[in-house]
């Protein structure tokens, strides 16, 4: 069974950093396949936050949290990170790890659809 496991949020002040992260078990992905971290609001449904490869390294990003959220894994203890710096109000939601099953070669890694696991989500607050 395919678990996967989210951590780190919090409440923090505008301005400041956090580091979010989550551990993956159940299931041996290849190099090809893709996780990503996914976000979501009372206002907004999920949204796509960043994707990263396993192998390749590829990341892609949302244009709202370009160059302030960085994503990134390590392969050996299969876990997925985001590091977000400079957090505004507005990014304050409950962040959901994923985890796609298929080749990241062929698919819109920002769409959700195309992911197969879900954690739980872990809830982060940016006050003003």
């Amino acid at each position: 069974q395919v678990q996967l496991v989210e951590s780190g949020g919090g409440l923090v002040q505008a301005g400041d950093s956090k580091t979010l992260s989550c551990v993956v078990s159940g299931r041996t992905f290849s190099n090809n396949n893709v996780m990503a971290w996914f976000r979501r609001t009372p206002e907004k449904e999920r949204e796509f936050v960043a994707a990263t490869g396993w192998a390749d390294g590829f990341t892609i990003a949302a244009d709202s949290v370009k160059g302030r959220f960085t994503i990134s894994r390590t392969n050996a203890t299969n876990t997925l990170y985001l590091q977000m710096k400079n957090l505004r109000p507005e990014d304050t939601a409950i962040y959901y790890c994923a985890a796609s099953r298929r080749d990241g070669r062929f698919i819109n890694r920002m769409e959700i659809q195309n992911y197969d696991y879900w954690g739980l989500g872990t809830q982060v607050t940016v006050s003003s």
